[in-house]
Order: C-alpha cells, then structure tokens, then sequence
C-alpha cells in the first residue's frame, strides 16, 4: 500500500475536488483517469523519440505532430494555471475525443471524455499529484490507483457494489490462475479480479513471463473483462495498465443480452461477482441463457452464462446471493442439479452477511466448481466463514478475527484429511448422495451439525424449598419490624 506524502496528497486532492463541488467518487476517479492516460500518451511519445534519436529513423506511430507539442503532459504541465485549464478544456479534451487510438482498448474508452475540473487552482493541484507519481514503478501506479478505487463508498445502479480487495484475492488464491489461462469477468467494474489475477501469475510464474509467446498472451489474450457501464469501463482499462497490463480485453458489452450471445466455451476461468439485484427485461435476454434456465433474475441468468462461457476444464470461483444455494423456484432447482449433477461442484463457502457492508448487508457464498460436461461431483467441500479480518458492521474496521487464511489452507486438503472433520467443525465435506437426498440443497445449514451444550438444572423441589425459605425470612423481618413499631 502507499503510504506517507503520496497518500496525503491524494487525500488533500480529493478534498479539494469535494469542496470544488465534485462530490461523486467515480467523477473524481474518472477525471484523474483521463489525466493519467493523457500522461502516458506523452510517455509513449518520449519513448517513440527516444527511439528515433538511437536509430537514427523516423519517428514511428507518433502520438502527436509537431504542432501538436502544446498538448503534450510535459509541456502544459508546467504553464500558469489559468493557461493550463484552457490548454487542457479547449485542446486537450478534444485532441482526446478525436484520437484514433495508440491502438489500445484505453484510447476506445476515451472517447467520450468530458472535462468537469472546475477550476484553473484543482487542475493544477492534480496535475501537479499526477506528475508526482512514479509511472515507471508498476507497483506504485498500482497501489495508488487501488486507492484512489477505495474511495467508492457507494453501491451503484442494479445492485453493483465493489468486491473487497481480501475477498477478491482469496478467490484469485484458491483458483491460482495458470499463464495459460484466459480469464475472464463477465461483469468487471473496476477490473479488480483481473487485476489480482494479473499480479497471481507474475508473483507465482515469473519465469513463464520471461518467454516472448507467453508475455505476449499475458498482455494482450489473458484478460477479458465486460461491462455496460463507460465510466466503469475506462477506469478497469486504466486499473489494468497501471497494474501493467499492456492490451487487456476490457469493453462494452452487456453479458446476458442477445448481442453476446455468440460466446461460449472461451475461457478457462471466471472470477466474477455479478450484479444479483431485481431482474432483466425478459425479451433482451439472450436465448441461449432462456433455454437453459427460465427467469429473469439476474443472479441465475449470469450462473448459467458461466457455464456457457467456459471451456470444459475450464473452472471458476465465483459470488452468489444465499438464495441460489436453496431457491424453491424451478430455475434454482435446475441450476444446482446441473451444478452438482452435469458439472463438478468444488466447494460452497459462505461468507458473513456484513463482507460487504457499508454497500450491502446481504448474505452470500463462494461456488467453485470445474465445468466437465459430464459430472463428477463426488463431495462438495463447505466452509462457514465467520470473521474476514474486518468487523462486520458499516465502519469495517480491523479485527483479530480471521477465517480467511485457514480457507486458503483447507481447501488444499479439501480431498485429505477435510475429509475427515465432523459436520459439527467449521469445514466439512458432504458426499453427493446427501446432497441428492436434500433435493440439491446447497445450503451449509442443512448439512451442519449444531452441538447443544448440556446445562445441569436444579431440581424444582430444591428450588421450591429455596424460595419457602426466602419468604419465611422475609416474613420474620417483617414481623420484626412490626415489633419494633408497636
């Protein structure tokens, strides 16, 4: 994480957005994406340059002509304020609308841009922050964008709220993505399981990196992320390249409609946590889904586009309501049949009902399955996460308390000695049968044991003689003091 000036600057810049009259977190986040991008695109010139002057050629795919130097971060950057905003309002913005790309997925979503800074005094404070950031430092550029996404404190439309940073990397850890996976989040926000994901592979396979076909597949085919939400859209573009992902796969496109219909068995893993609020318009739905489940919610909808869109093998960990683990509906009933039945299911782990507090307080679960067309389920691992490092109220502040890391250990002994523990422990496993016999219920508290703990009473003639006892003392004192009184 960042610490020290750098941190405190962003804070002071985030309070002078606030008092400028930005109050939105995602604006605020959305216009210092468009100042980052606008600086790389000088950087990629520099480079370009620098090029140039070592062979001695022509300068190759300039991102700005010569009369264009005005625009550059380098050259606005150290003008007066005033002439800064107006550079930037009147020639910048739209040099950025009209560019044509650096042939990049991030030049695509800003096309759109529009300038809200109010003010020549917040332009420069920020662009002052931004040239502050060390861009060559991958970790740094990461950490402080993450940061910068921490500020989200409210859920958006349709139920999307941001996935917490330890729930998203226990599920990237228990799923340890392979640098030969394709990997995808149907519904990405912010691109924070491909972000995590990203960093597995370089920290777990850093010497697969080093081979020019897979560092090619690393920048450009190993990540997909969909969205239809713009905003969100360009900061999961800008989240990936500042966490050094050249080209990843992030665009517009509304996962359970028609139009993307044309996707299956791509991928070899999801991450995902999908919006589950309220349902889709039935007749944009993509027929292919319908036909596998009838419904309009939203929760099962994108649990049966997760079976579409991977390849058999292909695995996935990814966030449910409760709801799906026990729903009576005839749609919840078939999708946890061709869980357990047609597909392998892995493991269910029930989160707390406050991970995702402040946003939410509803109850959820991890399902990790393996998608094999043709079964195998032979025992489904439960774990009932009681703590997640973080106190489950709305201030979510720092506990003790901490199941997580034990997850990550037991889910490797999943098959071994998990096998093992009794249904009264906080991990257990359940063979298929049980599950078949509960109608596919995958509900951790069918299956737990609850122990009661044996209380001594004493016996009600002990206790009668007790109160008989308390009540002729008290009738003695009373007497006695009638005595007393005359």
């Amino acid at each position: 994480m960042i610490t020290g000036d750098l941190k405190s600057k962003i804070d002071r810049v985030w309070d002078a957005f606030w008092s400028g009259g930005i109050s939105n977190p995602l604006e605020v986040i959305e216009q210092i994406t468009y100042l980052l991008f606008i600086r790389r695109l000088d950087d990629l010139q520099t480079l370009a340059e620098q090029k140039s002057r070592t062979t001695g050629g022509a300068i190759e795919n300039p991102v700005f002509t010569p009369d264009q130097s005005p625009l550059r971060w380098g050259a606005f950057k150290n003008t007066a304020p005033e002439m800064m905003f107006t550079t930037v309002a009147e020639e910048v913005f739209p040099y950025l609308r009209s560019l044509g790309g650096d042939g990049s997925t991030y030049s695509e979503h800003m096309k759109d841009a529009r300038f809200t800074i109010p003010t020549p005094a917040l332009l420069s404070r920020v662009v002052d922050m931004v040239s502050d950031i060390p861009m060559q430092d991958r970790d740094t550029n990461g950490d402080l964008y993450e940061y910068l996404l921490s500020k989200i404190a409210s859920a958006g439309v349709n139920g999307q709220f941001r996935t917490p940073r330890h729930i998203i990397q226990m599920m990237v850890d228990l799923m340890a993505p392979k640098p030969g996976d394709e990997i995808v989040d149907p519904a990405c926000g912010t691109a924070g399981f491909l972000v995590a994901a990203s960093e597995f592979v370089r920290d777990h396979h850093a010497d697969a990196l080093l081979d020019s076909a897979q560092r090619a597949h690393f920048h450009a085919s190993m990540f997909h992320g969909y969205d239809f939400d713009a905003t969100m859209l360009r900061i999961g573009s800008m989240n990936m390249l500042l966490h050094g992902v050249e080209a990843p796969d992030i665009r517009y496109q509304d996962s359970l409609s028609e139009s993307a219909s044309g996707d299956a068995a791509k991928y070899t893993l999801i991450l995902a946590n999908p919006p589950f609020a309220g349902s889709v318009d039935a007749e944009g739905i993509a027929k292919d889904l319908t036909r596998v489940v009838k419904t309009k919610k939203t929760e099962l909808l994108f649990l049966a586009l997760f079976l579409k869109l991977l390849k058999p093998g292909g695995r996935a960990a990814v966030i449910v309501p409760d709801g799906v683990l026990f729903g009576s509906s005839t749609a919840h009933k078939a999708l946890r049949r061709a869980l357990v039945e047609d597909q392998k299911l892995d493991a269910v782990i029930k989160l707390p009902s406050g991970v995702f507090r402040p946003y939410a307080g509803v109850s959820t679960a991890i399902l990790c399955f393996t998608k094999t067309d043709s079964g195998g389920t032979d025992e489904v691992w439960f774990y009932d996460v009681q703590a997640d490092g973080f106190s489950l109220d709305d201030k979510r502040t720092p506990v003790e308390a901490n199941d997580l890391p034990d997850v990550r250990r037991r889910w490797g002994e999943r098959t071994g000695s998990e096998r093992d523990r009794a249904r009264t422990d906080q991990s257990f496993t359940v063979p298929k049968a049980d599950i078949v016999a509960q109608g596919h219920d995958l509900s951790i508290n069918r299956y737990k044991e609850i122990v009661h703990e044996e209380v001594e009473h004493r016996a009600p003639a002990d206790i009668l003689a007790d109160i008989k006892a308390l009540n002729a003392e008290i009738d003695a004192g009373v007497a006695a003091l009638e005595a007393m009184l005359g």
